[in-house]
């Protein structure tokens, strides 16, 4: 006799079911059960193999007919009281994760819940899943944390890697003092000449800027003022001897290579070898070569990246580099609400303006430039509405910028002030050792 012929035989106890959760022994009645049929039980008198029995229960008896379930026997009193009334109700003590994962197992749902209980039950879902973010987050931002903690331990690796190298201790003293300025008082004056160099450069950059200090030669043609020179050369071979001073003496060339901030270095003076590289074969007059200026020009640029070698010296501005790379989420969702403010806003500014004949807002593109300094607060000045509804679309444009801005940027600061407080606490233990 198959199961389902035992399910449906005709007998006293046909129309009951005997059902043992966690030693709690109750009968129900079949009529009960196909009030719910999308229910756990209520699929129970559909099932007609063994194991299509044993995909809902944990076990079964076909001589006593009895569904054997390993749950929570309290909380099975309020499931009982559901196939009764109809109705949920939330279980005192009991955890409101645990409560949502013990009637999905029963296969009720949400909706079910009695009108007494619902307004708790979702206050207390906005907690937990209030909390469940915080959680996460602070996982992410443990996790992310911790690649600065294996960093350091790599740190602490890498002298190892030095034994039975050539020159161990040389390049090991030498290592630990370039690369920890609190080992010696020789490491800070090491930290301190550099931080110098790397100001003087950013000083030189700027002022070269300036048309006070350009010079021309005889025929009127803009020639390199002669001090300014001096200090970028000596600035740029500064940079490029600390460079390959910490490359021989890296106890892997690959790790140093592939490290961020070595990357950056080398960013920083490879562009004066290559314009230097340019000039050179821009005087020999050759027609192919007539974009050189531009390409040099371009590469001039790039000596921009000199400034972020303050980085090898300041734990906000590596605290800083870590909070926008483990932000990406936070980011990406200000600028899609930017995004999303800027283009509503530069089409209504444009309906609205552009029949005023003093408005500078005539085109779209135009009001996608006044959205986006409205929208950031900026107010620049240079474009603003004329009429009284461009006044109110400006208002209006300037507060959800306000609201938009302010959404994302309290996680970045906190996740900011934690990689900060774990920056110095990660330098401090350098120091210490």
């Amino acid at each position: 006799m198959v199961y389902g012929q035992i399910l449906h035989r005709h007998s006293s106890d046909d129309c009951f079911i005997n059902v043992n959760v966690g030693g709690f022994k109750q009968q129900m009645k079949h009529d009960v059960l196909k009030r719910f049929p999308q229910t756990r039980l209520g699929r129970l008198l559909c099932c007609s193999s063994k194991e299509a029995i044993l995909e809902l229960c944990d076990d079964f008896s076909p001589s006593e007919m009895e569904y054997y379930f390993d749950r929570n026997p309290r909380f099975f009193c309020y499931v009982l009281n559901f196939y009764l009334t109809g109705k949920m109700h939330l279980v005192d003590g009991l955890c409101v994760v645990s409560f949502v994962q013990e009637i999905e197992y029963w296969g009720i749902k949400e909706r079910h819940l009695d009108f007494c209980c619902s307004f708790k039950f979702l206050e207390l879902m906005e907690l937990a899943e209030d909390k469940h973010w915080d959680q996460r987050s602070d996982e992410l931002q443990i996790h992310s944390l911790d690649s600065s903690i294996e960093e350091l331990s790599a740190s602490e690796d890498n002298l190892e890697m030095f034994e039975g190298s050539w020159c161990a201790d040389v390049r090991r003293n030498i290592w630990i003092r370039l690369e920890n300025p609190g080992y010696s008082t020789s490491a800070k004056v090491m930290a301190v000449v550099s931080l110098s160099v790397v100001i003087v450069s950013i000083v030189a950059m700027c002022v070269h800027s300036m048309s006070d200090f350009h010079q021309v030669d005889l025929n009127e043609k803009k020639i390199e003022n002669p001090v300014l020179t001096f200090f970028e050369g000596f600035c740029v071979f500064y940079f490029s001897a600390e460079f390959i001073l910490r490359l021989a003496v890296a106890p892997s060339a690959r790790k140093f290579l592939c490290s961020t901030l070595n990357i950056i270095d080398l960013m920083s003076i490879m562009p004066f070898y290559v314009t230097m590289a340019c000039d050179i074969m821009d005087e020999g007059d050759n027609t192919e070569l007539e974009n050189v200026g531009k390409v040099v020009q371009i590469l001039r640029l790039m000596r921009v990246f000199r400034i972020l070698k303050l980085a090898r010296h300041s734990a906000g501005l590596r605290s800083l580099g870590a909070t926008l790379q483990h932000s990406s989420r936070e980011v990406g969702q200000l600028v899609l609400f930017l995004s999303v403010g800027i283009s509503m806003f530069s089409v209504l500014i444009y309906f609205v303006e552009r029949e005023s004949q003093e408005s500078e807002l005539q085109t779209i593109p135009i009001g996608w430039w006044w959205a986006t300094i409205s929208m950031t607060t900026v107010g620049y000045g240079d474009t603003f509405p004329i009429t009284p509804g461009g006044k109110v679309i400006g208002t209006l444009c300037i507060i959800c910028g306000l609201l938009i801005v302010a959404l994302p940027i309290t996680n970045i600061f906190n996740k900011f002030s934690k990689f900060y407080q774990k920056q110095k606490h990660i330098d401090l233990r350098q120091t210490n050792n």
